[in-house]
């Protein structure tokens, strides 16, 4: 009897199935990880996010630079990232009311494809006046596109995992703007700025195709709704002290995310000119580091005091808008925006878990979704022109001792405002009924 020699067919099956078997547990343990019980919704929510927030991080950064080469003064540069601020802030209270009402996905394909198409408008405007009329019609865009896709997964969130569930997909929105404008610098320096815009719509139109195959139809989204229970008026929610004090947060924490996005790649590139792979990572360390916090964080929201949280995030976020101030390298450039990225990573789970919470407590998660993200959007229109501001009027870097105002203020605010009604900021019980 002879050994018999292994044929290709058996050194085959030998490769493949230890392969297929960590497959199969890797996909079993993913499909743990999310609390939902409608995974593939969030799954598809999550890669839509991915993909058109990954193209808006290859741009953005490279704006301000583009701009400045059309010859664009400070104020003018604070006004292409306002003008997207300002129609995204007036839109996003009618459009998260009606995605309440009329559901979540007409209005996220309707802004994919504006963002397509605004992707080939970046692409051939020559001037300043183009640009700022671009970005503003972005912003209607936006509107239908983030708070409307937060809004969707805070519906399929169990209640007890809130913290967990939105830290998970927030992942996909800090990874794309991690990665993002790190993908810009590199396809400026070996490509051109038209080819960052072109990448831009091809993100998009992969972040359609996936909506309109995979997301259900209207009349089969799982919205979670309370029979017999009116959603509380827009005059009622801006009472709400809790929600003041997320909208407070929110809103200093992207001011200072404005002057970090639109002019600290600028001060950068005039104070020590480095390259724009060098810009895009210094843009990305930031945004990468509370990426990578965006789990434990939104794991630890779910057990620990969210109060709590939130302040020490605030405070190191102070720390790192104040530290450009007196930097005098690229390497101290980046250890700033990476201690402010450390402070968004443990403030961003437990706030945005707040405000799943208080949606579902005033049945109008859409609604509050959206005042979050107008304060988003005013925060980031107050960074950007008070650094334009400071870069026409005195000096660029005055404009983060303004940032450093803005967030200290802010932080203190948070507590107070929250000091009458703690309930939302204590550990949820998981599993409660």
């Amino acid at each position: 009897m002879t050994d018999r020699q292994p044929s290709h067919m058996d050194l085959s099956y030998f490769i493949k199935a230890p392969i297929s078997q960590t497959a199969a547990k890797l996909l079993d343990r993913s499909h743990r990880m999310i609390p939902s019980e409608h995974k593939g919704i969030f799954v598809t929510l999550f890669f839509i996010i991915f993909a058109t927030i990954t193209g808006v991080g290859i741009v953005v950064p490279l704006l301000p630079l583009y701009a400045h080469d059309l010859g664009a003064k400070g104020i003018y540069v604070a006004m292409i990232f306002g003008a997207f601020s300002i129609s995204r802030t007036v839109l996003l209270p009618v459009l998260g009311r009606w995605s309440d009402q009329k559901g979540r996905k007409p209005f996220i394909i309707a802004g994919l494809v504006a963002y397509i198409l605004i992707s080939l408008a970046f692409a051939w405007t020559t001037t300043v006046e183009g640009l700022i009329f671009i970005r503003f019609i972005q912003g209607a865009g936006s509107a239908m596109i983030v708070p409307v896709v937060q809004a969707y997964v805070g519906e399929i969130t169990p209640e007890g995992t809130e913290g967990w569930s939105m830290g998970l997909f927030n992942l996909s929105m800090f990874l794309s703007l991690s990665i993002g404008p790190f993908i810009g610098g590199a396809v400026l320096d070996y490509w051109s700025m038209a080819g960052a815009f072109y990448c831009m719509g091809a993100l998009s139109l992969a972040g359609l195709i996936l909506c309109l195959i995979f997301l259900p139809p209207l009349s089969q989204e799982k919205i979670r709704k309370k029979k017999h229970r009116k959603t509380v008026p827009y005059a009622m929610l801006i009472r709400d002290t809790e929600l003041i004090g997320l909208w407070v947060f929110r809103y200093a924490y992207t001011a200072c995310i404005g002057i970090i996005w639109c002019f600290l790649p600028l001060y950068a590139d005039t104070a020590f000119h480095i390259s724009g792979t060098k810009i895009g990572l210094l843009v990305m360390m930031g945004v990468f580091v509370s990426g990578l916090l965006q789990l434990p964080m939104g794991y630890a929201a779910d057990r620990f005091n969210k109060k709590i949280m939130v302040m020490t995030g605030g405070c190191l976020c102070i720390l790192g808008i104040i530290c450009p101030l007196w930097a005098s390298s690229f390497n101290d450039l980046l250890i700033s925006v990476f201690i402010f990225g450390i402070g968004g990573g443990i403030a961003m789970p437990a706030i945005s878990a707040m405000a799943v919470i208080k949606g579902d407590q005033k049945h109008a998660m859409g609604a509050v979704m959206s005042l979050l993200t107008v304060a988003h959007s005013m925060g980031m229109l107050t960074g950007s022109l008070l650094a334009g501001l400071s870069m026409d009027f005195f000096s660029l870097s005055y404009a983060f001792p303004c940032g450093f105002l803005i967030m200290v203020t802010c932080t203190i605010a948070f507590p107070i405002l929250f000091r009458q009604t703690p309930d939302a900021t204590e550990p949820t019980r998981i599993g409660q009924n």
